[in-house]
């Protein structure tokens, strides 16, 4: 009978503990993504992402993907929220990033930026092969 007492009392405490880590992750993950908005304000504000760099975003981006996935796959709603809410204010940084980007053209007569697939294709290539956009 004592057993089953002490089984519960120790899978409460464990729980509570838990749980309680788990706010604390979520605290911790909304300044994180925190982050990521302030420093998409300053380049919208400043007008220019130089100094930014694409793939450092990307490779963000990439591991809260593979998060969030591994999030859904073990069910810890813990680490899909954290997940999802950092992805949306990267995502608002990665938009912004493109929009500022110091492209080579920028200013001329008829400037375009380049369609969004050869922008992340760009930014994926490494420095020695890719063309200067």
């Amino acid at each position: 009978m004592q057993i089953k007492t002490i089984n519960r009392e120790i899978f409460s405490m464990t729980n509570l503990l838990t749980n309680s880590l788990g706010t604390l992750f979520l605290v911790t993950s909304i300044f994180d993504a925190i982050k990521y908005k302030l420093n998409a304000n300053k380049v919208r504000i400043v007008g220019t992402a130089k100094g930014h760099s694409r793939q450092f975003i990307n490779i963000a981006i990439l591991n809260d993907l593979v998060r969030t996935a591994y999030g859904v796959s073990i069910l810890d709603w813990y680490i899909i929220i954290s997940s999802v809410l950092a992805l949306i204010f990267m995502l608002d940084l990665w938009y912004a990033i493109y929009l500022m980007y110091p492209y080579r053209n920028r200013g001329l007569k008829n400037f375009h930026r380049p369609n969004i697939l050869i922008y992340i294709w760009n930014s994926i290539l490494p420095n020695m092969f890719r063309p200067h956009l």
